[in-house]
């Protein structure tokens, strides 16, 4: 008899400790990724977006190929939405059902995300509310930028959550010049644009932010292909600016090495070839 109490309170013991394991896990950040059409190579970038923040253990992910056609009432399932899609070079006349469109607009403002990568703006410039909330976007007859090339990034706001603890790197990367940003943003990282290399001469951003009603946009310029994505800088703002278009925090630790000169980068960036 005494044994059986004993197993009683040892499988209680355990059974409490697992529970309290549970509760101290991060709950799980639902991310649904807008994707299926870009003038980038979307069929290799996606999925590595996918493995980046899988690999994390932060985010349960739901792809699809088709945003025009989601369901509105399926919008309040998710934390925030990553957007890898656009419709260049269309990029007016392709507004979404006004259901969806209010259903989105209530997502955001309502206090979740989104997250724009690099041309995933590219598209709705008919819809003031989403260019306002990705904060930039490719602005035809304005936009340019020139070889893909390494350069240094610079952090402007060290103070904010994503880009708090983080250092300026080096990328591998095509470098836009004069995005077309909206007059709402707040830059957290920017580049020089040198002439050399077909550039204004000016410091670019980069990565910026932006809120709608309690909502939040992180829109990273960078992001060209697949061999920028393996950058571990980069990979740091997808997933601290997921987490933070999320949440409104930034935990994830840097990924290491960090490409603090520009041999790291141009050594990772090959790391997809090999």
């Amino acid at each position: 008899m005494l044994k059986l109490e004993q197993t009683e309170i040892v499988i209680s013991l355990i059974t409490l400790l697992f529970l309290v394991f549970l509760g101290c896990q991060p709950k799980m950040i639902q991310v649904l990724i807008l994707s299926g059409k870009n003038n980038h190579d979307w069929q290799q970038t996606t999925p590595a977006i996918q493995d980046i923040l899988t690999s994390s253990g932060r985010f349960k992910l739901t792809v699809t190929n088709n945003p025009e056609k989601l369901d509105p009432r399926e919008l309040n399932k998710y934390d925030v939405i990553l957007s890898n899609w656009n419709t260049w070079p269309d990029v007016t006349g392709h507004r979404w059902d006004p259901d969806l469109e209010k259903a989105f607009l209530n997502f955001i403002s309502g206090g979740k995300g989104l997250v724009v990568i690099h041309a995933g703006s590219s598209t709705l410039q008919d819809w003031p509310e989403f260019q306002q909330i990705a904060g930039g976007t490719w602005g035809l007859n304005i936009t340019g930028h020139g070889p893909v090339h390494t350069f240094k990034v610079t952090i402007d706001d060290t103070n904010h959550p994503v880009m708090k603890g983080l250092n300026g790197f080096y990328i591998k990367d095509e470098l836009w010049n004069r995005t077309k940003f909206q007059a709402n943003i707040h830059i957290l990282a920017s580049a020089y644009s040198s002439p050399e290399t077909k550039g204004t001469g000016m410091n670019e951003p980069v990565v910026i932010t932006t809120h709608y009603g309690e909502g939040r946009g992180f829109y990273c310029v960078l992001g060209h292909n697949k061999a920028t994505m393996q950058n571990t800088a980069w990979k740091t703002l997808l997933l601290r600016g997921t987490e933070w278009a999320a949440t409104g925090k930034a935990t994830i630790p840097a990924q290491e090495p960090w490409p603090a000169t520009a041999e790291i980068a141009n050594e990772q960036s090959m790391i997809e070839s090999k």
